[in-house]
């Protein structure tokens, strides 16, 4: 969204001095601006890097190839994408409030933006369904989740939001109806895509079904996982063995269940608010102040930085994996092979 000041101002500044029409320009200080870049700047790094290091370790080392871990790879490469494509022009727009970069990067920026929250939002769906198999039926488990069902998942996921998001956008359907308003609020220099009443119905419930489903799976999850938790130590204290692979395994597949867990709560948190103002804006006439609207997306972009601190918190085998890439030992020795689970 791009502020427009409803009366002619001489001592205001426009995107674009030299056009008609062009839009109001915010004028901020040397210190807020340069604040500004440092701080996105660093959430785009960390985005960049983070989830770069999710993709190698799962890429290369040879014991995280498993269906749910390939999974993440693709989440995290959804993650990826949005902070080398996204981020960037999100930032610059931000801090000088004008879009330098044409009506046509616009529409294409705005269709990677959302082909890859979607792309987020069906992979840990799909995640969430492969994780319920694991923990409630974990002997068909090994026969129904393969790598290649991973991969169609992925592929599914992949293709249903870039061909859903890039039709919207460029077919003109998003603000069907609302040509008046989009007229009124637009001038050169801003790059807002609005969306319908319609739109944004269906796109809420994209995000909702997924979401509930997502829930509702979770909820089954952990009921069972403490079920088992508790089976498994009644086992422990009548074997007087409490080390056994069984309970190795048992015990890893518990924490990966909440740490997937985690990252799905933090992905609501994080989406609630924009969800939250999209739908306020589709039915009151776009009230949201712009200022307050770019926060709401930076803090939801902010979303695409927390997994991988979450693993590097939560996932010992990710810890490590980083310790040797960092350390370029996979350059030096086949480290590919090495053992990553303590447990």
């Amino acid at each position: 969204k791009t502020e427009e000041l409803d009366q002619p101002n001489e001592e205001a500044q426009y995107c674009f001095e030299n056009i008609k029409g062009s839009c109001y320009k915010t004028s901020w200080s040397s210190g807020i601006q340069i604040t500004s870049y440092v701080v996105l700047g660093f959430l785009t790094i960390l985005t960049l890097g983070g989830n770069l290091m999710v993709m190698i370790s799962i890429a290369y080392f040879k014991q995280l190839h498993s269906p749910t871990n390939i999974l993440l790879a693709s989440l995290a490469c959804a993650d990826f994408c949005l902070g080398l494509t996204v981020l960037p022009f999100s930032s610059i727009r931000f801090v000088e409030t004008c879009w330098y970069f044409g009506e046509t990067f616009c529409r294409f920026h705005s269709s990677l933006e959302l082909s890859f929250c979607y792309s987020s939002i069906v992979h840990l769906c799909f995640i969430s369904v492969d994780r319920y198999v694991a923990v409630t039926d974990p002997l068909i488990y090994p026969l129904k989740f393969t790598v290649p069902v991973s991969g169609m998942f992925i592929a599914v996921a992949w293709t249903f939001s870039i061909v859903y998001s890039f039709s919207i956008v460029f077919t003109g359907a998003n603000d069907k109806g609302i040509h008046e308003l989009v007229n009124a609020l637009s001038c050169v220099g801003s790059c807002q895509i609005l969306f319908n009443k319609t739109w944004v119905v269906l796109s809420t419930l994209l995000y909702l079904i997924p979401f509930f489903t997502i829930i509702a799976l979770y909820s089954k999850i952990f009921a069972v996982a403490k079920q088992q938790a508790r089976m498994i130590e009644m086992m422990s204290n009548d074997t007087q063995s409490s080390d056994t692979y069984s309970d190795r395994v048992g015990r890893r597949e518990r924490k990966a269940v909440k740490t997937i867990g985690i990252a799905v709560i933090a992905f609501v948190i994080f989406w609630s608010p924009y969800s939250i103002v999209v739908i306020t804006d589709a039915f009151f006439n776009f009230i949201t102040p712009p200022l307050l609207f770019d926060i709401v997306v930076w803090f939801t972009y902010s979303n695409s930085a927390i997994n991988p601190l979450i693993y590097s918190l939560f996932y010992p085998w990710f810890r490590k994996a980083m310790k040797v890439i960092v350390s370029c030992k996979m350059l030096q020795l086949d480290c590919s092979t090495m053992n990553l689970f303590t447990e």
